[in-house]
């Protein structure tokens, strides 16, 4: 058996009899124990085992709600299968183009099945229409219970995670149960957490893989408590956030940049100074890369006032490939900026410091990036050259992971590809540096912009641009154009509620052009305004440089031409 799923099951016998989840919130919250949680998720497994379920057999889930999606997720893996959570409708959504990339994807996993759960047992019809095999959750809930968990190796997989690039070229990491008990293990220890005490509270949704793996795996398998509501739920009225961490004393939570600059923003237009008490809040986990300082500035600045400690912002650095988590900051910290050269970073690829006192802090001749931690146990990480060769302390090349949290490989449309070199290093794709031993993280390699012999970073453009009045927060993107040219140039697409209005446009095109030439003595090709909710983002609120770059091509063409 799977370390994993021992814990699992050791975990709802124990533990699991008094620690739960809370759903519902905040129409009709439920609270679950992991012991009921368990016990529905044999009654699921039951049911699929004595409807020819095979050990090894890759499951779609496609459900909204948390109360539904724990249950079925644990009972695919103590029958012996793989998770993959689908991408879920809007109601925008084709759902005839929807169906198409489902059964793309269904394909690539090798998967003739979803679980279905409310609201979307209601694609039903549509499923079977693509000739998609499903079963509703709530029939197989009525099943006799599993009477012993299926076997599992660390080896085999336990959950192909669907990458946030295009639908209709799909990807998956193949996470094997070795890997996520790695993972999820490491991440309790370096948090610290105390199972019996610690309370986490989520909105993430479960098909990313910092709310699915994050902010329900963990807590499912350690027992410990967890309030969880749905996207929906928290883009509906962002400050249930802090009132469910004040009505069930969070310790534990996490978001990306936009969440936290927008609950900031509206904790600090609330008038009642006893609305909210954050201050049993520790962890407040931000995984974007890179984080903006100016958000988390603005949510602990916010936060104060409800009794929040501001070293409770826990900067980490994650991705798929790694389970999830690769680094943490030191407990309690905060968020450290590591203050450097913007010449040194640009032209030769060092990171070289600003001492604290230094006229040039606080100028465009500077560049900030937020210290990551080292990483946890079982991984270690290198920087390299673009041939390879281990760099030293505060050089700046690619970071390649190693170790029992990492993939051995993706599923693609053509088949499965292999992740790790003959050594067993991932190469991520993304470029930093080491500080003592923490990771500090510039961008990723693909997205950099190279200009007369210059790196710059899309990041360091896009803070510029949403310092204009009128760019809406965190809705800046640079997108690199004719890459690897001679001609090698940028563009900068921004949101702002401007758009549609011809002059006040063409005035915050030439305020975001020359502010963005202060910041980093470039001027963009073009810049394109648009209405609100237009960019391209991935499940977790970043956005797509690349994607914004091929559907707004015509517009960024149009707009450096007049």
């Amino acid at each position: 058996m799977s370390r994993f799923v021992d814990t699992l099951v050791a975990t709802a016998t124990k533990r699991g009899q008094q620690r739960g989840m809370v759903t519902g919130e905040p129409k009709e919250p439920v609270r679950r124990t992991w012991a009921e949680v368990h016990e529905e998720a044999r009654r699921i497994a039951g049911g699929l085992v004595a409807g020819g379920f095979e050990p090894g057999t890759a499951v779609g889930v496609l459900a909204a709600a948390p109360v539904l999606i724990a249950p079925t997720v644990q009972a695919v893996w103590l029958a012996g299968g793989s998770v993959t959570m689908l991408h879920q409708p809007t109601p925008r959504t084709d759902l005839a183009e929807w169906a198409e990339d489902t059964v793309r994807v269904l394909g690539m996993i090798g998967s003739d099945l979803v679980l279905l759960g409310e609201p979307f047992d209601q694609l039903a019809p549509v499923l079977a229409e693509k000739g998609i095999g499903f079963q509703l959750i709530t029939e197989l809930a009525a099943a006799e219970p599993l009477p012993d968990v299926v076997p599992t190796d660390e080896g085999d997989t336990a959950l192909l995670q669907l990458t946030s690039g295009s639908t209709a070229d799909p990807k998956a990491v193949r996470i094997t149960y070795g890997n996520l008990y790695s993972n999820v293990k490491a991440m309790v220890d370096r948090a610290e957490f105390d199972f019996d005490v610690d309370v986490m509270v989520s909105w993430l949704p479960t098909f990313h893989d910092m709310g699915m793996v994050g902010f329900l795996t963990v807590p499912m398998t350690f027992g410990v408590e967890l309030v969880k509501i749905t996207p929906v739920e928290f883009l509906s009225g962002p400050l249930i956030w802090p009132e469910l961490i004040t009505k069930y004393h969070g310790t534990t939570t996490a978001a990306p940049n936009f969440a936290y600059a927008i609950v900031g923003r509206r904790m600090a237009r609330v008038d009642d100074d006893n609305a909210y008490d954050l201050s049993k809040l520790r962890i407040a986990l931000n995984g974007a890369e890179p984080i903006d300082e100016t958000a988390v500035r603005t949510f602990v600045d916010a936060g104060a006032r409800f009794k929040m400690p501001a070293e409770c912002v826990f900067p980490a650095y994650g991705m798929a490939e790694a389970t999830l988590a690769v680094s943490f900051a030191p407990l309690f910290t905060g968020l450290t900026l590591d203050v450097v050269e913007a010449d040194a970073l640009e032209a030769e690829n060092r990171a070289v410091p600003v001492p604290e006192g230094d006229p040039r802090r606080g100028t465009d001749g500077v560049r900030s990036f937020a210290l990551l931690g080292r990483p946890l146990d079982g991984l270690e990480a290198e920087i390299v050259d673009e041939k390879g060769s281990a760099l030293g302390e505060r050089e700046v090349g690619e970071i390649r992971l190693r170790g029992e949290a990492v993939t051995p490989g993706y599923l693609t449309m053509d088949g499965p590809v292999a992740t790790q070199d003959a050594e067993g290093w991932l190469a991520t794709g993304d470029l930093g540096y080491l500080v003592d031993g923490q990771l500090v993280i510039c961008g990723r390699r693909k997205d950099v912009i190279i200009m007369g012999g210059r790196n710059l970073y899309p990041t360091d453009i896009e803070r510029a641009a949403t310092s204009v009045e009128g760019v809406r927060a965190g809705n800046a993107v640079a997108v690199r154009l004719d890459a690897g040219s001679r001609r090698e140039r940028f563009a900068v697409v921004v949101e702002s509620k401007l758009a549609g209005d011809t002059e006040a446009e063409k005035t915050l095109m030439k305020q975001v052009s020359a502010r963005v030439r202060d910041a980093v003595d470039m001027r963009p090709y073009a810049v394109v305004v648009l209405p609100a909710g237009s960019l391209p983002k991935t499940p977790s609120g970043k956005v797509k440089r690349a994607a914004t770059a091929q559907q707004f091509a015509d517009r960024i063409k149009k707009n450096a031409d007049s």
